[in-house]
């Protein structure tokens, strides 16, 4: 980390978490923050469900919830981009304070409740999105709808046309009773409106779903079989945890999705297993305590054909991206393989 990235990250660390956040989105549009660009090589760029990406290394959804920054994000040297969540009307999310550093931890708890500026104005600014960038956005539906399954629905025949990919979120801990859509009768009604939404679209897009780290084994095969008849282009392993086993920071007790360090054992876990129930046939996305290249190559090797990171740039800053990126390309290297593809789940009895 430079001394000027350093610096940066010291001022924002004095600021409560959520407005050194908005601060951040603000410096990358006003076009304060280096950017690296474009970050590949052939053994770097991949295939994953039919997206070219450059390198495997994405932003995971919550970083820009509005989709305010696409355009620097997309020469911050991230393979994709994911935007989001974004419901069909604006809505508020939950009192604050709900974002809360764990230092001690490298860790970061947050009780969003998917506050977003809703679907109107994410494909207005979706609309503008760079060209040259792989964009997804995550779904995700009103606290107070009558009809949650229909919202993810709604969001995506609305932004759709604008999009890369798209994720169905059913897996934030932060909107009362979500997580119940996980279960595989609601599930799979769920994403039988999602896909019919999509073959809809002009341009059919893949479609990714979101779990959660805190699946039990049922219930992971229970997702595995849904997700193959489906038709579920990968799934993302995974969102936040309920779980504080082991953390010493001040706020550990906060409620809320906890995201970093602390989760990548856990996530990688769920990963593996994934992998090893859909056997291939599904590209996995590996999310969850990633701060290295180690970290990715780690996930790689556990099944995932590319990860997404957010927390991580809480403590690094954004120069962290293109020092994975690189960083695993030499990884790669050095473990005798040509190209990601061919380290997916090499790893994998480690963690199962």
């Amino acid at each position: 980390m430079s001394v000027l990235d350093r610096a940066g990250l010291a001022v924002l660390h004095r600021l409560d978490p959520e407005r050194a956040h908005g601060l951040a989105l603000r410096a990358l549009r006003t076009g304060l923050v280096p950017l690296p660009g474009r970050v590949t090589s052939p053994r770097i760029a991949c295939n994953v469900a039919g997206l070219a990406l450059d390198n495997p290394v994405g932003l995971a959804a919550g970083f820009d919830k509005n989709a305010q920054a696409l355009a620097p994000l997309a020469r911050a040297g991230f393979g994709m981009i994911e935007v989001g969540a974004v419901t069909p009307r604006p809505q508020i999310g939950n009192a604050r304070p709900r974002l809360f550093r764990l230092p001690e931890d490298r860790a970061v708890i947050n009780r969003f409740g998917f506050n977003n500026l809703g679907m109107e104005a994410a494909a207005h600014r979706l609309a503008q999105r760079p060209k040259d960038a792989v964009i997804g956005l995550n779904l995700g539906a009103n606290k107070d709808s009558d009809d949650r399954a229909e919202d993810f629905a709604r969001v995506l025949a609305h932004c759709g046309r604008h999009l890369d990919f798209a994720t169905v979120n059913v897996s934030s801990p932060n909107t009362e009773k979500l997580r119940d859509l996980q279960g595989p009768a609601a599930l799979g009604a769920l994403l039988a409106g999602v896909m019919e939404a999509r073959d809809w679209l002009e341009r059919p897009i893949p479609i990714f779903l979101k779990i959660a780290p805190d699946l039990d084994d049922s219930a992971l095969e229970g997702v595995a079989e849904v997700a193959r008849q489906s038709g579920l282009a990968g799934i993302i392993a995974t969102n936040t945890t309920l779980d504080r086993t082991g953390l010493t920071s001040a706020a550990r007790g906060e409620a809320g999705g906890l995201s970093g360090a602390p989760l990548f054992q856990r996530s990688t876990r769920v990963l593996a297993r994934l992998s090893q129930l859909t056997e291939g046939e599904l590209p996995l996305i590996g999310v969850g305590g990633i701060a290295t290249a180690e970290d990715a190559y780690a996930k790689i090797r556990a099944g995932a054909s590319a990860v997404q990171l957010y927390s991580a740039l809480v403590y690094e800053g954004l120069a962290l991206v293109p020092r994975i990126a690189r960083g695993l390309d030499r990884l790669l290297e050095d473990g005798g393989y040509a190209n990601v593809a061919d380290a997916v789940g090499t790893g994998r009895e480690e963690w199962l």
